[in-house]
């Protein structure tokens, strides 16, 4: 299961497992931590899903693992259905507008994230 952290170099990574690597078509996404705008868990993981498919595996009811496409950009998305979604929101220069994981321990990812959350949100 794919899980969100934080690296020592500064980048708020999602790790993939195999599978995961695979049905994306991609390694672990890394973000700056300096993108970062707002981190929440969505509890109803079809909520975390915005615009189309893009590249990926999309099964309904079991996963979504790859780029969705916005008017104004992309999500990059793993989530499987029956588990909260981590919900990470980024800024507009950053390579995606979300990301959104299901993590086996949501709690943990938030806690991890909130320190980096700006309190001065002006872009």
């Amino acid at each position: 299961m794919a899980r969100v952290t934080v690296d020592d170099a500064g980048y708020i990574v999602v790790r993939l497992s195999p599978r995961e690597k695979l049905a994306a078509r991609r390694r672990d996404v890394r973000v700056p931590v300096g993108a970062l705008r707002e981190v929440r868990i969505e509890p109803d993981w079809w909520r975390a899903l915005r615009g189309s498919r893009g590249r990926g595996l999309w099964i309904p009811d079991r996963i979504c693992v790859g780029i969705r496409i916005l008017p104004d950009g992309r999500d990059f998305v793993v989530v499987k259905p029956g588990t909260p979604v981590v919900c990470v929101e980024l800024r507009r220069d950053a390579p995606f507008g979300r990301l959104a994981v299901s993590h086996p321990d949501p709690e943990r990812a938030v806690r991890e994230l909130a320190p980096h959350v700006p309190t001065d949100l002006l872009e």
